[in-house]
């Protein structure tokens, strides 16, 4: 008769960081929900003012028992780039990183952060921004989250880090789609039409928007 073997405490480790991933994706996902902001603003309509600004803290602070758990069981390795391959990697993440750090300039920080609500105290937890292409929108409509996923996958792996770079590149393509069906709900035909002529994630040559046809479609 077989007998169950005790789970080793890497896998526990593996099971317990998956979760908590789970577990992060979904709260973040109920609480930029549209639903979610209406029924704040229903039944605690003092709250949707700060409610982004709240949004980005909750989901800055809940990042940190993950990152407990990465740091506490990070299992062995999986792959270390070595040589001129770690030069190449790390070159191509720094960069990745820099157009990260430098790309929010083209936007309302303050409108993205949620201090611009918390100022004025708009009394509505729907997005005010309007639709706007810049220049790194040209060649892809998710620019943020393929740098992101290009700096996590140039980095050395763990099996920790590993598990978690493989559940964080899962919720950005399923982020993404859901992000696209509320600005398809909000823009309509014009960011359809851009769907229609940018890829998602990975640029392709034949398919970049020219200066002129992003202000076309913004009608800026």
């Amino acid at each position: 008769m077989a007998h169950n073997r005790p789970m080793s405490t890497d896998a526990t480790s593996l099971i317990a960081i998956s979760l908590a991933w789970i577990i992060y994706g979904a709260l973040h996902s109920v609480l930029a929900a549209r639903g979610t902001k209406r029924a704040v603003a229903a039944h605690l309509p003092r709250l949707i003012p700060a409610y982004r600004l709240l949004y980005n803290g909750f989901a800055g602070l809940a990042l940190l028992p993950i990152l407990w758990l990465l740091w506490r069981h990070p299992g062995p390795w999986i792959w270390r780039w070595q040589g001129s391959l770690a030069w190449v990697m790390n070159g191509i993440g720094m960069l990745a990183a820099a157009y990260l750090v430098a790309g929010p300039s083209a936007y309302d920080l303050a409108e993205f952060l949620g201090l611009r609500q918390l100022r004025e105290g708009r009394g509505t937890g729907e997005d005010q921004d309007l639709f706007h292409i810049s220049p790194l929108h040209r060649h892809v409509r998710h620019p943020w989250y393929a740098l992101s996923l290009v700096v996590l996958w140039t980095r050395d792996m763990s099996e920790g880090m590993l598990a978690s770079a493989l559940w964080i590149t899962a919720y950005l393509i399923v982020g993404s789609r859901m992000e696209e069906q509320k600005l398809l709900a909000r823009f309509g035909p014009v960011y359809r039409d851009y769907m229609g002529r940018v890829p998602g994630f990975v640029p392709r040559p034949w398919k970049v928007l020219s200066r002129e046809e992003a202000r076309r479609l913004t009608g800026s």
